[in-house]
């Protein structure tokens, strides 16, 4: 449930009064709609044992909650009005009351947020698109200390797309569902705040077809960090409803609700005043997570399957040799239980396996299914007690032998007989001449190791026992 908390969707229908259908008479269909309907946005709270629903039969107190927010007739019963409202294209969370923020309120640093538009919709002109983005995000700075930039491709903040049925490799970010249903949903700050729309919708800048400006509006609340309300009137109600988009506004409800978390435009979060001209209220630096930050340094860099991930923080970038962009994901959409914090992961390519290191436990992985028996301790490897943590490790596939680096030392390790070699530790210095601080993240790339060290890269010959070349740590992924 956690995971589908994350996404949030935007929805747009109208309901009316019907006649009550009797229970007994829906249809099997019907029923199961209602019981997948009631399951994914009423939920049990976590710690309630789960009690799969029988054929034909449906939690009447759900069923009374969801007619309650709706403001439907409260009748336990699947009557026609509440089987037209399940109907209707909705939003992928459940329902709550009141402005909500995301479970323990996050929120972003800094006050001064990029965005980037990663592609555009056929539906509208490229100048239309971006001042409906523009607007968009003007709704929200205009009642925050919050500023907003048009940045880089790759390395702003808040990234958004259009995207028609899969639209994502990220495992927990739904397909849509096509024309008139799901129009777009976004992710929690804790979780990148991506943004994405639906490509199959009649994107306009008018009321005729889905309101750009509208549904923008809407989805860059979730990626600051806003849930959704029961209030009809307020933007971030679930429904989208069609109206004249001049007429689109915040309502107190959303004021209240963002204002919770920044505060209001002349002050901090916290409540404190900016003083008027003052330098002292300074906006916190550009954060780590910047990819094109010049200074930026990887936790830990790996292949999978094909892929390149490098990991800093709570997230990772994951560069595709047949694709040119690069993918921002939070760590803890493919594997949960991993949420930040990755010191080092290399992959074993013949076994089909990653294994992830983070303080003394490693976790091994197949793409991202955790595999049972999992977190072992590092000193099941061979590890002496005195090392706490792994630095970096890289598998080098021509001797099927694992490199793991920890301070100024490093190790070796026989993948096909599974076992650490006893002629080690060794010191880096000595055995990788030119590099002479400890190592972040390493890799393999054409039979060659790139070593990663702060805001560089050591690119190493291991037969020649020489540095080929020295570059940014971020140089593989488009910055300059």
């Amino acid at each position: 449930m956690k995971h589908f908390l994350l996404l949030i969707g935007l929805c747009g229908a109208l309901s009316w009064a019907l006649p009550i259908l009797p229970q007994s008479e829906a249809t099997a269909e019907e029923v199961q709609l209602a019981q997948k309907y009631l399951n994914s946005y009423y939920p049990e709270p976590e710690g309630t044992p789960v009690i799969r629903n029988k054929p034909n039969i449906i939690d009447a107190d759900k069923l009374r909650q969801m007619q309650e927010f709706f403001g439907l007739k409260v009748t336990g019963k699947l009557d026609s009005s509440t089987l037209e409202e399940m109907k209707a294209p909705r939003c992928g969370v459940p329902d709550i009351a009141g402005f909500r923020t995301f479970p323990l309120s996050p929120k972003w640093a800094k006050k001064d947020l990029t965005y980037s538009l990663q592609n555009y919709t056929p539906d509208m002109p490229r100048a239309d698109v971006e001042e409906a983005i523009r607007k968009a995000w003007k709704m929200w700075s205009d009642v925050t200390p919050l500023t907003f930039t048009n940045g880089s491709q790759h390395s702003a903040d808040i990234l958004i797309s259009f995207g028609a049925r899969v639209h994502s490799k990220n495992p927990f970010d739904p397909p849509f569902d096509g024309p008139n249903g799901e129009v777009g949903h976004a992710f929690s700050p804790a979780h990148g705040g991506q943004v994405h729309l639906d490509e199959d919708e009649d994107w306009t800048k008018d009321a005729k077809g889905v309101n750009l400006f509208h549904v923008a509006a809407h989805e860059f609340g979730h990626a600051l960090g806003l849930s959704h309300t029961q209030v009809k009137e307020a933007l971030m109600f679930p429904k989208y409803i069609r109206s004249d988009p001049a007429k689109v506004r915040l309502h107190q409800d959303d004021i209240e609700g963002i204002q919770s978390l920044y505060g209001g435009p002349s002050e901090d979060a916290d409540g404190g005043d900016h003083p008027s001209g003052s330098g002292s209220s300074t906006n916190p630096p550009q954060q780590a997570t910047d990819l094109c930050n010049p200074h930026i340094s990887f936790d830990a860099v790996t292949n999978l399957r094909g892929e390149t991930l490098f990991f800093k923080d709570s997230f990772m970038w994951r560069k595709t040799p047949a694709q040119s962009s690069i993918e921002k994901d939070p760590i803890s959409a493919f594997w949960p239980v991993l949420d930040g914090g990755i010191d080092a992961a290399y992959e074993v390519e013949n076994k089909d396996t990653l294994f992830i290191f983070k303080g003394e436990k490693y976790w091994a992985s197949k793409g991202n299914i955790l595999q049972p028996g999992y977190p072992k301790s590092i000193h099941a490897l061979g590890f002496p007690r005195s090392v706490k943590k792994i630095d970096a490790a890289v598998y080098d596939k021509s001797t099927k032998k694992t490199f793991f680096f920890s301070n100024d030392k490093y190790w070796r390790y026989d993948e096909t007989r599974n076992y650490m070699e006893r002629t080690y530790p060794r010191k880096i210095a000595a055995d990788f001449p030119g590099i002479d601080s400890t190592v972040d993240a390493a890799l393999q790339h054409n039979g060659l190791f790139y070593l990663f060290s702060g805001s560089k890269q050591y690119e190493f010959d291991s037969k020649r026992r020489t540095v080929v070349s020295i570059k940014k740590s971020n140089s593989w992924l488009g910055c300059q």
